[in-house]
């Protein structure tokens, strides 16, 4: 509910208010008669049963998720009294394992809950100091003076994964005179189920249970007409959770709708909140949602358009995939997997039970004093009957051991249900082993963080739009002094002047877990010692010592630092200046005995070069005198060898001729014996 200030109601056709008030502030039911107070609340009651009727479905299915997370237990009759009845908590663990993973985000340790982005060019820096200023004072104003808000914020993260759907209601409380932002119960805003979205409702309904006290309070105080409800009861359609009624008598059910209504006949409906007794239908406050800045007016000084005030502010899990307004969580997606495996669980141990608790039938012929027959371990009891009557007599029924074939589907449930909501090992504890790669590690967190990174920018969108609203109530409602002390410092209110845009704050979207935090401020090190000049040694210290929530880390700099916006270089050290003179000594040593080295190589090398040239000139000249010494012996047996051919054919040649002479003459002498004898022959003398 919203307060307004105590200036009189002024209409569209007076002198303007100015842009930083509301519109209107007093009840204006007090001027309405009694029939326009029963057509109005009678028409905002209709318009609110519409609204609860469209959302029938999802009403009922929400006490359910509660319930199945919560492992609330039920009577149980079925398949006998006192069967197992055993809640396997998988909805359950899949939501608090979201909440521990979001809320050391959302609200870190270092209390910077909100963080603010400079828009536009900011050559003197004069944007970035009024920045760090609005970041300062809204995350105090959020952590202090918000008392609940905090923890608001732990609730929240931990219903969210469950139902949904969650809403935070943020608006200036005159009787506190502070800002507020509370937490309201899905059921308890009620929304068309076909909306799209909070601003293009046409109406917007809370549920509030109101104790007598407080009624009359706020009564007292002229929040409500005072008119009397009756006696106090909860309407039968809206009964009051334990959230809800904290008090020991009934509480009365009111509803404030924001809504849009034509009271002054003009032909536009104009924005109101107007809050009204469900049971009674009597009237209770009634004023305007806007501001005089939001007034659009047409050149006849008509209504153009009116910009209304949005208090709610809505948080969603995942989208609904119908389209409907309300976000679906794990109550939706685990639910029947949960359900299932509960169903399992039981079987599995009312079999063992079945199983190891054994019934049968004994024959009438046994004679056994009947009475309970159930027998404690270690005990014997005597009867009048053998042995063998007894197995005769006995039948126990047949019973079976529990079921592999159930355990193991319940084991493959439970698996797909962790894999759905994103509850891998490695998010329970239980790492990798020792000799997993870290590649392998950081992809396997990469892929299971992708849905959780998802729904994470989701309540970062809604976290900034809730930051805004406290942003722009603050331009209105800022107290000076106030921000002035809690700054420490000469400033002014006009740093939420949200005229000039040029300040947005927010979430941080980028923020993740401590780990990651480290890991980039590590990686961001080592790209300052590589990079060097390019970037500013102050910044990147900063984000590494906000990376590490360092308290006050801005103090750790001096205001030379501050002012030159460079790190001066450390004092030097008498023992580093000691070992930089030695080293450089030793280096200028080893330099001169480098050159004196290469010097005396260049010489022997020079030495080594003359020596081998008169060497290979003496060679040289030895090789010709002992060329021209064979040219000479050579020619000198080629003639000899001349010499002694031309005898040696000579003497040839002589030794045929005298050779021939002889076989001339041996054959003359031949011829003349072979005449000899012819001759003989022939005068008939014999030879000898």
């Amino acid at each position: 509910m919203m307060n307004y200030d105590q200036a009189d109601m002024q209409t569209q056709a007076e002198a303007p208010l100015p842009d930083t008030k509301p519109l209107a502030s007093a009840n204006l039911v007090e001027g309405l008669t009694e029939e326009e107070k029963t057509e109005i609340a009678a028409w905002c009651k209709t318009g609110f049963e519409e609204d609860l009727d469209s959302r029938g479905e999802w009403e009922s299915n929400i006490d359910d998720w509660i319930a199945l997370a919560k492992q609330t237990k039920e009577d149980k009759t079925y398949p006998w009294p006192g069967a197992s009845n055993v809640k396997y908590p998988l909805v359950a663990t899949a939501a608090m394992q979201f909440a521990a993973r979001s809320y050391p985000s959302l609200v870190p340790s270092n209390h910077k809950v909100v963080t603010t982005t400079v828009i536009g060019k900011d050559p003197t820096g004069e944007k970035f100091e009024k920045a760090q200023r609005v970041s300062t004072y809204m995350s105090y104003q959020l952590l202090h003076e918000m008392s609940g808000w905090e923890e608001d914020m732990d609730k929240m993260l931990m219903m969210l994964p469950i139902v949904g759907t969650m809403f935070k209601k943020t608006w200036y409380d005159k009787t506190e005179d502070k800002v507020k932002s509370k937490l309201i119960l899905p059921k308890n805003i009620v929304v068309n189920y076909w909306t799209t979205c909070l601003d293009e409702s046409e109406r917007i309904s809370e549920v509030i249970h109101l104790s007598p006290r407080l009624l009359k309070e706020r009564q007292n105080l002229g929040i409500y007409v005072d008119v009397d409800l009756g006696e106090a009861a909860p309407a039968p359609n809206l009964a009051p959770s334990d959230a809800d009624n904290n008090a020991s008598s009934l509480p009365y059910t009111l509803i404030e709708q924001h809504t849009f209504y034509d009271l002054d006949d003009d032909g536009y409906a104009e924005p109101y909140v107007i809050t009204f007794d469900y049971n009674s239908g009597k009237l209770l406050r009634m004023s305007p949602r806007y501001l005089q800045k939001d007034l659009q007016l047409k050149d006849d000084g008509k209504v153009a358009r009116i910009k209304p005030i949005q208090m709610y502010t809505k948080f969603g899990f995942i989208p609904n995939p119908d389209g409907s307004f309300y976000d679906i969580g794990f109550g939706v997606l685990l639910g029947p997997i949960n359900e299932s495996v509960n169903t399992l669980i039981n079987q599995l141990v009312d079999s063992g039970h079945l199983h190891n608790l054994q019934s049968g039938f004994i024959g009438k012929a046994l004679r056994v004093k009947m009475g309970d027959q159930s027998l404690r371990p270690g005990e014997w009891r005597p009867v009048n009957a053998t042995a063998d009557d007894l197995r005769k007599q006995i039948v126990p029924l047949p019973t079976k051991e529990p079921s592999s074939v159930l355990f193991q589907l319940m084991g493959t449930l439970i698996t797909s249900g962790k894999e759905l909501a994103s509850v891998a090992e490695i998010f329970t504890g239980k790492m990798p082993g020792q000799n997993t790669p870290a590649t392998t590690t950081m992809a396997t967190v990469e892929q299971g963080m992708k849905v959780f990174t998802a729904v994470y920018k989701r309540i970062f969108r809604a976290l900034s739009e809730e930051f805004y609203k406290v942003f722009e109530l603050n331009s209105t409602y800022l107290d000076p002094n106030k921000y002035i002390t809690v700054l420490d410092m000469e400033v002014g209110p006009e740093d939420f002047d949200s005229s000039a845009c040029d300040v947005a704050p927010g979430a941080d979207p980028n923020a993740a877990s401590q780990q990651e935090k480290l890991m980039k401020a590590q990686g961001l090190m080592e790209m300052l010692q590589v990079a060097g000049p390019i970037f500013n040694p102050i910044k990147v210290l900063s984000r590494v010592l906000e990376a590490q929530e360092q308290p006050n880390w801005q103090e750790l700099f001096s205001d030379e630092v501050i002012q030159s916006g460079q790190v001066p270089p450390p004092p030097p050290d008498p023992k580093m200046m000691a070992i930089q003179a030695k080293v450089q000594a030793d280096q200028q040593k080893a330099a001169m005995d480098i050159q004196m080295k290469q010097a005396q190589m260049e010489l022997e090398s020079r030495d080594k070069a003359q020596k081998m040239a008169m060497e290979s000139q003496a060679h040289a000249q030895k090789m010709q005198h002992q060329e021209q010494a064979a040219m000479i012996k050579a020619a000198s047996d080629i003639q000899m060898a001349n010499i002694f051919s031309a005898a040696e054919r000579a003497k040839a040649q002589q030794g045929l001729v005298q050779k021939d002479q002889a076989h001339q003459q041996k054959m003359s002498q031949q011829k003349e014996a072979a005449s000899s004898q012819n001759s003989k022959s022939k005068s008939g003398k014999p030879t000898k």
